[in-house]
């Protein structure tokens, strides 16, 4: 057996794993390198892997740096299924039909400019056509389920905690030869905290022969969820006496869905008077529809928060802005309201507008709930900026900027230690991927400390062998 790093080896993006055995050749997510042009032009299918020869493919979640990819792999030829949960079926037709129309747009704006310079025109890097295609070949496989996908390759998907339908991927593979013995790898996916609100926590496996675990917070901890919501409300409180807007730059998905649970929650408990919400994201707004058709997949709490009507009580005040004319009407709705709003980093989409309007007033609140990537005007935000760049013209930072750091929908250091001890007795061999150097290295100096085994690091284009 033979497992190649396609993506996410040494970096967060990227994930793509092809296993490759005496039988068949599955590959294991199909994500995209995110992070700016340098990243993105890595967006391709390595020349010497054949898409045809692929038996399946296995999804782990619908984030596009876990899919999106696949269309890539559909152009040069894939035909087989991939599977995936039934939510992630649901969550990957959002992210992928959103990306292409991204793409479409980005590269139509890029075209006009080379037309009128003569230069040669682009292409995206695919189309809603070929995410049709794409989404023409997905498989449902039901949590705990086991599912044979390729000769001799059988899987369950198992519930990872981390957005809706997000798994662990655990592959068994059947043994080649007589006395030897079938083997067990094990895909982390994307893990979710500990007590993260909406979903069910990551199943805990008792063994495995090989673990490929993510190490994106494998160097520290978050802050305390309660901890987190507290200073949320607390923030919420001080806003509404000032009558100004709150601004959320929020990820439509998983994030979004968050946001609107806390505040379902801080009203339902009183801890917060209820006031008008704004959801101004039609992926959000999809996303969040989306989460709906799934109440099999919530934990006990949510569960009973919604089917005993508490949580649309509660939401009486919440209103979703669909089109263009509904969100613009907002420049003129008075404070107090909270206005939840894509891009998460503020590199595109709505909340540009509402800072525009609303960052130079003083009554007005920004609330980050998520990473700012360096580069960001999110991330310029938090760290200061006296002044932003917003369509060209130059706004005066007068707002609160507040930033809250306990809300990543990924497991901390500890959680991930406790995810991995179930396994750590049948000794595993370990493989930490979706991590930088500062995650995977410190989590995996800790392995060793604890368990005595020596985690591999590879990069993305390593391959790894498992001799018999």
């Amino acid at each position: 057996m033979k497992i190649s790093i396609l993506g996410a080896g040494n970096e967060v993006t990227g994930s793509a794993f092809l296993v490759e055995t005496g039988f068949a050749k599955v590959l294991v997510d199909c994500g995209q390198f995110q992070g700016g042009n340098r990243e993105e032009n890595r967006n391709t299918i390595p020349k010497a892997f054949l898409p045809q020869s692929l038996d399946a493919v296995v999804i782990s979640h619908g984030h596009l740096d876990h899919i999106g990819r696949l269309p890539l792999l559909t152009l040069k030829g894939y035909k087989g299924p991939i599977y995936a949960t039934p939510a992630t079926i649901d969550v990957a037709r959002l992210i992928l039909k959103d990306s292409a129309k991204i793409q479409e747009q980005e590269a139509e704006r890029i075209n006009r400019k080379r037309v009128r310079a003569g230069q040669e025109l682009i292409s995206p890097l695919f189309t809603d056509k070929d995410v049709d295609a794409t989404l023409r070949l997905f498989q449902p496989v039901d949590y705990a389920v086991s599912k044979q996908v390729a000769p001799g390759v059988q899987v369950r998907l198992l519930e990872s905690g981390h957005i809706l339908g997000s798994c662990i991927v655990e592959m068994t593979i059947k043994a080649e030869g007589a006395g030897e013995k079938d083997r067990t790898v094990v895909f982390s996916g994307d893990l979710g905290p500990i007590g993260l609100p909406i979903l069910k926590d990551p199943v805990r496996l008792d063994r495995a022969d090989w673990v490929f675990m993510e190490s994106t917070y494998g160097d520290r901890d978050h802050r305390p969820l309660q901890a987190t919501v507290e200073e949320f409300h607390a923030i919420i409180r001080q806003a509404i006496q000032r009558k100004g807007k709150i601004l959320v730059p929020s990820f439509a998905l998983g994030r979004t869905q968050q946001i609107i649970y806390y505040l379902a929650e801080a009203f339902h408990k009183k801890v917060v008077d209820p006031f008008p919400v704004y959801v101004d994201s039609p992926l959000g707004i999809a996303a969040t529809e989306v989460y709906g058709r799934h109440p099999e997949l919530y934990d006990a709490e949510m569960r009973e928060f919604v089917l005993g009507n508490k949580m649309q009580d509660a939401l009486k005040t919440i209103h979703f802005t669909q089109t263009a004319a509904e969100s613009m009407a907002l420049n003129d709705t008075p404070g107090p309201c909270l206005i939840i709003a894509g891009s998460g980093m503020c590199t595109a989409g709505r909340i540009l507008h509402h800072l525009k309007h609303n960052l130079w007033r003083p009554e007005t609140t920004v609330v980050f709930v998520g990473y700012q990537a360096p580069g960001s005007l999110g991330r310029r935000l938090v760290d200061g900026a006296e002044e932003a760049s917003i369509f060209g013209e130059k706004i005066a930072v007068r707002s609160a900027i507040k930033s809250l750091g306990g809300f990543s929908a990924h497991a901390g250091q500890t959680d991930l230690i406790n995810w991995f001890s179930s396994m750590a007795g049948s000794s595993p061999r370990t493989t930490l991927i979706h991590g930088e150097e500062r995650g995977r290295k410190p989590l995996a100096r800790l392995i060793e400390q604890k368990w005595g085994i020596k985690a591999d690091l590879p990069n993305t284009g390593d391959v790894l062998t498992w001799e018999s």
